[in-house]
């Protein structure tokens, strides 16, 4: 079995250590580019925003031929709210590659990702990159990813990893930072040799584990694992064995495997191998096994974490309403949503009882988050809410919600805030750890409502050093009321253009959110208020000229730059009775109610703003 010339193996690393353009030399190598044709940079990344955020989203498959071996790599996203694809990936590979950055070493996001591959039993192969920059350590990080591996329970096999060092983006590795830089050949070659070969049997009847879903036009759904056991071609009849015992015969359309930047059509797919299978089964998800013996015992797989937080999504009902994008009904909103389902298994999308509200459920605000700037940039407005976390009861009624294990990493300097925003948002601290270099390592249990805007304020906090990673933990009885915001708004009573005279008078009052000439509406947010509670303003007055001088003055005045948000910052910022409206040009912050009479009368009748997540 061990005689399979292939190779699966994951790529690990923390946002922008270089995971990506790893990936392209690679595929340089291996000789997907020809020699003159144009690389495309950050191949992986195939979503714009993918390659604006510079993270991984999707996990992607790709492969390489070098040698007469087939090189099966799987990208990882890092970020904890992409969880879900990481652990369908580890069912899929025999190894990882670990990709440092010579210069900062391990980061919190690694470890989160890389728990998770010690857990299967993988092996790494670690690769020491950017060692070109002035501030590079390499030796120094050799030692670092050591300590993470034991902090990780890593194996003594797992222990002892072969060490790589380079720079992917000039296109060379070597065993030692001191041999010649030439090229990609070295890491290659420890690939082929520390990687197992997949524990598959190629005489045996075909299986293979559902790790991933994708969405073909002519076909429908594609299910992508690796082959356990013996093979399967098109016309074969397969079994869909699902987890509660049903079992669904079915013939296979079309098999496809990955080379270089394409998914190709192929005849077929060997033991061992990662392949795409079209067999017209409507429902098909991961997790479920194809078989070729319907008795086979369903294979295990790792259960993926419940959706935790949801939020609204409604047709545009502002003033501006149609006026920068081009998908604006509900029926195209919803449309949209069903057609992410068909590929990204971690969300949920309900329709609710009113109409062209959708519920929306997943992993965590940035999740959701990145769904809408998608549908931003295929030309949809929409209205978005706060995320409020999806409650459970128990036998006994007992109101339970989602706690995450948090994992924080930042300055020891900054030890003290990081504990006392975690009391105000009912964290308990589980374990701290300082290193000598004075990086402290904090390890708490945090209602998910509690991470809402957490990541913001940590930054904020630490001036950008602080990085946070977490993890589902459980559900578990309710911890109590968390404040939101400590601020109020400044809500602006009028319609038209916000003028510099009446924004120089708001200044006083607060944080503008919008600059001269932006077009702005009565119930819009048009700034914070440093006290709690709504303040009614106009920042749509003109300036009654009484003589020269002043006329001149009102020229010369600067007006300090309004606070932009990104659309991640506005969802947390937002309250329960407000929303986002997200448009093509445009992110604008609003009351629910616009009206603001109308407001007042709903406060009156007591609305649910407290109970809202």
């Amino acid at each position: 079995m061990s005689d399979l010339k292939i190779r699966n193996l994951a790529i690990i690393a923390h946002v922008d250590h270089g995971k990506t353009t790893l990936v392209d030399q690679l595929l340089q190598a291996g000789g997907t580019y020809r020699e003159n044709q144009s690389t495309q940079e950050r191949a992986m990344d195939s979503m714009d925003l993918e390659r604006e955020k510079g993270i991984t989203i999707k996990a992607k498959n790709t492969a390489i031929h070098w040698n007469g071996y087939t090189i099966n790599i799987v990208d990882t996203p890092g970020h904890a709210d992409f969880g879900a694809e990481v652990e369908r990936v580890m069912k899929m590979v025999d190894g990882v590659l670990l990709v440092v950055d010579a210069s900062g070493g391990p980061q919190a996001q690694t470890r989160f990702v890389l728990r998770k591959a010690m857990q299967e039993g993988l092996k790494p192969i670690v690769v020491v990159n950017k060692i070109d920059r002035p501030l590079a350590t390499p030796m120094k990080v050799h030692d670092q990813v050591l300590e993470l591996l034991l902090d990780l329970d890593a194996s003594d096999d797992q222990f002892n990893a072969p060490f790589c060092y380079g720079s992917a983006r000039d296109g060379y590795f070597m065993n030692h930072p001191e041999d010649e830089r030439k090229d990609c050949t070295p890491l290659l070659e420890k690939i082929v040799e520390h990687i197992p070969a997949p524990e598959a049997d190629p005489t045996s009847p075909f299986l293979m584990l559902v790790s991933n879903i994708e969405w073909d036009d002519y076909v429908g759904r594609v299910a992508i694992g690796k082959v356990l056991g013996g093979s399967v071609k098109k016309g074969d009849s397969i079994y869909l064995l699902r987890g509660d015992g049903t079992k669904v015969q079915s013939k296979v359309m079309k098999t496809f495997t990955y080379a270089g930047l394409a998914t190709t059509d192929s005849e077929g797919c060997g033991a061992g191998g990662i392949v795409g299978i079209a067999a017209g089964i409507e429902n098909i998800s991961i997790g479920e096994t194809l078989a070729a013996n319907p008795e086979q015992e369903p294979l295990p797989f790792v259960a993926i974490d419940p959706p935790t937080v949801s939020m609204q999504f409604s047709i545009n009902d502002g003033p501006l309403a149609g006026k920068e994008g081009k998908h604006v009904t509900s029926r195209a909103i919803r449309d949209r949503l069903m057609r992410e389902l068909k590929t990204n298994i971690s969300i949920v999308v309900e329709d609710t009882d009113q109409s062209g509200v959708f519920n929306v459920s997943a992993r965590g605000a940035m999740q959701i988050a990145v769904l809408v700037e998608q549908m931003r940039r295929e030309g949809f407005e929409v209205l978005v809410s706060r995320p409020v976390v999806i409650y459970r009861r128990d036998d006994h009624g007992t109101l339970l919600e989602p706690f995450e294990t948090l994992y924080i990493e930042a300055p020891g300097d900054y030890t003290q805030g990081i504990l006392k925003i975690l009391l105000n948002r009912k964290g308990l601290m589980e374990h701290m750890d300082t290193e000598a270099s004075g990086r402290v390592f904090i390890q708490a249990t945090i209602p998910t409502r509690g991470l809402i805007g957490f990541e913001t304020e940590l930054v904020n906090l630490t001036s950008g050093h602080g990085i946070m990673s977490h993890l589902f933990k459980e559900y578990a009885p309710h911890a109590g009321e968390i404040q939101n915001r400590t601020t109020g708004t400044l809500v602006s009573m009028d319609s038209g253009a916000a003028t510099t005279f009446s924004l120089q008078a708001l200044e006083e009052r607060g944080i503008l959110f919008v600059g001269a000439g932006d077009a702005v509406y009565g119930g819009m947010l048009v700034g914070e208020n440093p006290r709690v509670g709504d303040l009614p303003v106009n920042p749509v007055k003109e300036k009654h000229l009484d003589n020269m001088r002043s006329s001149g003055k009102d020229k010369t005045s600067k007006l300090s730059p309004p606070l932009r948000f990104s659309l991640e910052r506005a969802i947390e910022y937002i309250d329960a009775d407000e929303l986002v409206e997200a448009t093509p040009q445009n992110i604008r912050l609003r009351k629910r109610i616009l009206d603001a009479s109308a407001r007042k009368r709903a406060q009156k009748g007591g609305d649910d703003r407290s109970t809202r997540g």
